[in-house]
């Protein structure tokens, strides 16, 4: 692999911000939730997702004409800037005001969405053909292990441990030291170092582009267009990309806001569980990367795509009827695994198909579909209804629902080979 040292700090930068970055986006949902304010939650996070309409095609724009490593390092810089600033704002005061939180929630979740697009066009620009499966597995297991650490982070940040022992996955931890609770302006600091750590590494990246891209000199509105008439002109991969983000659209509405609703008034638990959640989220994450290929080595993307957004579906019914605590996690495992299992699938499948040139743009666009369904969501789930004792509950049979529609619309493709060009899991 000719970029392979390049590849191998880029996922260090990633690892070492994501780690902080993650536990602080555990923290905020929870921070709303022990307020008793899910629902002003519930408008921050439809307010973030209006403003994603018009940041996430122009970030797209962005993606496809400027330096993907530059932009990194912007990110980088801005954001290790603003949360610094955030904390020291909060050692001031000795505390946060909510919309301080809510400001570094909008602004993290702006920056996901120029970052992750950044960064699967970045590696796509500088892997050969032949890596892309590999290298789709190792993004999803790099970022879902520093989830893991965030959310064992998280577990013991958010609830400390006062007497040096915690619960972690329903397991009791001994710990050599006790830990007090954090204050979430301390998380916040942690989370602005690791951006500084992050810049270093990406600063030493040297690379050889495997795919050339030619300079675009119009506007941002004409640079779109390109990306809109692209997708125009091959409408199969369209609907797919649409259809294929469903279990994307469900657990970022479940772990950034549904989750803490359930743990909380239907689990009737603290943070450690909601924090546990997100580490066996993770940790099937991991497994899907290691062997989600394995697995379906053979058969049809579209179909083993199909098969995972039907599991997903059965498993948020369950989360509707189920009150286990053991069933919770092993749900968390499992959505997990078809989540990233998806992801690694879909983004080798688009590797293959979209250009490089365009990829930002494409991406983009199946975003905005993405924030649109969430915001159809949080909209209906905003309803006090939904907040009141365990009626939480419902929201997941909803989710199930549209999971089984989208996993229709996969079932279609999978079995009209013309309408999508063929790819075999490798």
């Amino acid at each position: 692999m000719k970029n392979l040292s390049a590849i191998i700090l880029l996922f260090i930068a990633n690892s070492v911000s994501g780690v902080a970055q993650g536990i602080s986006m555990i923290a905020i949902p929870w921070y709303f939730a022990q307020q008793e304010e899910t629902r002003k939650f519930a408008i921050i996070y439809i307010l973030v997702n209006f403003i994603s309409l018009a940041w996430g095609p122009l970030s797209g724009t962005f993606v496809d004409k400027y330096n993907r490593k530059n932009i990194f390092l912007a990110i980088t810089v801005v954001s290790g800037l603003l949360l610094a600033g955030v904390s020291w704002y909060g050692y001031l005061l000795g505390g946060l005001p909510w919309y301080m939180v809510a400001f570094v929630f909008a602004f993290t979740f702006f920056n996901y969405n120029i970052h992750y697009p950044t960064l699967y066009a970045f590696v796509q620009e500088i892997t050969e053909q032949r890596f892309y499966g590999k290298v789709a597995s190792y993004i999803e297991i790099q970022g879902q292990l520093t989830s893991m650490l965030a959310g064992a982070g998280a577990a013991m940040l958010l609830e400390g441990a006062p007497t040096g022992q915690m619960e972690l996955v329903g397991l009791p931890i001994h710990l050599p030291f006790p830990i007090e609770k954090w204050a979430i302006h301390e998380i916040f600091f942690i989370d602005a170092c690791t951006y500084a750590v992050a810049f270093v590494f990406i600063l030493l990246i040297r690379f050889i582009p495997i795919k050339i891209r030619h300079p675009e000199t119009g506007t941002i509105r004409q640079r779109l267009v390109i990306g809109i008439n692209y997708l125009k002109e091959n409408k199969s991969i369209f609907l797919f990309g649409v259809a294929s983000y469903s279990i994307f659209v469900t657990v970022l509405i479940s772990t950034f806001f549904l989750f803490a609703i359930y743990v909380s008034n239907h689990l009737q638990a603290g943070g450690d569980v909601f924090a546990s959640c997100e580490m066996m989220y993770a940790l099937g994450a991991v497994f899907a990367g290691v062997g989600i290929r394995r697995l379906f080595r053979g058969v049809n993307s579209v179909k083993a795509i199909f098969l995972l957004t039907l599991i997903t579906a059965g498993l948020f019914f369950t989360l509707a009827i189920s009150k286990s605590l053991f069933v919770f996690y092993l749900l968390s495992l499992v959505l997990g695994i078809s989540n990233a299992g998806t992801r690694i699938l879909r983004v080798n499948y688009l590797f293959h198909h979209v250009p490089n040139q365009v990829y930002g743009r494409a991406g983009s666009i199946f975003f905005l579909t993405n924030v649109s369904f969430r915001i159809l969501f949080l909209g209906l789930f905003y309803l006090s209804f939904f907040h009141e004792k365990n009626n939480v509950i419902y929201t997941f049979a909803i989710l199930g629902v549209f999971l089984l529609a989208n996993a229709f619309v996969l079932l279609r493709f999978s079995m009209k080979s013309n309408d999508l060009p063929a790819q075999l899991i490798e």
